[in-house]
Protein backbone atom coordinates (compact mmCIF):
# COMPACT_ATOMS: atom_id res chain seq x y z
CA UNK A 1 0.00 0.00 0.00
CA UNK A 2 1.47 3.40 -1.20
CA UNK A 3 0.18 6.33 1.21
CA UNK A 4 0.44 10.14 -0.91
CA UNK A 5 -0.49 13.25 0.31
CA UNK A 6 -3.21 14.53 -2.01
CA UNK A 7 -1.98 17.97 -1.88
CA UNK A 8 1.84 16.68 -2.54
CA UNK A 9 1.85 15.00 -6.66
CA UNK A 10 5.03 17.13 -7.29
CA UNK A 11 7.32 15.48 -9.75
CA UNK A 12 9.83 14.13 -6.89
CA UNK A 13 7.05 12.24 -5.68
CA UNK A 14 6.18 10.75 -8.99
CA UNK A 15 10.12 10.21 -9.36
CA UNK A 16 9.78 8.45 -6.06
CA UNK A 17 7.09 6.14 -6.88
CA UNK A 18 9.28 5.60 -9.93
CA UNK A 19 12.07 4.75 -8.44
CA UNK A 20 10.69 2.32 -5.66
CA UNK A 21 8.63 0.90 -7.93
CA UNK A 22 11.54 0.10 -10.69
CA UNK A 23 13.78 -1.95 -7.92
CA UNK A 24 10.91 -3.99 -6.90
CA UNK A 25 11.05 -4.84 -10.72
CA UNK A 26 14.68 -5.82 -10.79
CA UNK A 27 15.08 -7.60 -7.66
CA UNK A 28 11.86 -9.37 -8.46
CA UNK A 29 12.52 -9.82 -12.40
CA UNK A 30 15.65 -8.40 -13.35
CA UNK A 31 17.00 -11.70 -14.10
CA UNK A 32 14.45 -12.34 -16.56
CA UNK A 33 14.19 -9.95 -18.16
CA UNK A 34 17.70 -9.19 -18.86
CA UNK A 35 17.55 -12.49 -20.23
CA UNK A 36 14.34 -12.12 -22.30
CA UNK A 37 15.65 -8.49 -23.70
CA UNK A 38 19.16 -10.88 -24.77
CA UNK A 39 17.42 -13.53 -26.57
CA UNK A 40 15.11 -11.10 -28.40
CA UNK A 41 17.78 -8.12 -29.05
CA UNK A 42 15.13 -5.52 -27.41
CA UNK A 43 16.47 -2.66 -25.00
CA UNK A 44 16.92 -4.30 -21.67
CA UNK A 45 16.12 -0.07 -20.38
CA UNK A 46 13.27 0.04 -22.42
CA UNK A 47 11.87 -2.83 -21.20
CA UNK A 48 12.92 -1.99 -17.62
CA UNK A 49 11.09 1.31 -17.93
CA UNK A 50 8.11 -0.12 -19.43
CA UNK A 51 7.80 -2.59 -16.82
CA UNK A 52 7.96 0.06 -13.96
CA UNK A 53 5.18 1.94 -15.41
CA UNK A 54 2.71 -1.72 -15.52
CA UNK A 55 3.70 -2.30 -12.29
CA UNK A 56 2.80 0.97 -10.62
CA UNK A 57 -0.81 0.18 -11.48
CA UNK A 58 -0.52 -2.91 -9.22
CA UNK A 59 -0.34 -0.76 -6.02
CA UNK A 60 -3.05 0.20 -3.79
CA UNK A 61 -3.06 3.81 -2.88
CA UNK A 62 -4.25 5.58 -0.02
CA UNK A 63 -4.29 9.65 -0.57
CA UNK A 64 -4.67 11.47 2.60
CA UNK A 65 -6.53 14.74 1.98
Amino acid sequence: MVYLNFTDLSEEAQQRLLTISRSEIEKHYGDSIRRYAREHHIDVEKMLEQETLRNLYSYTYVFNI
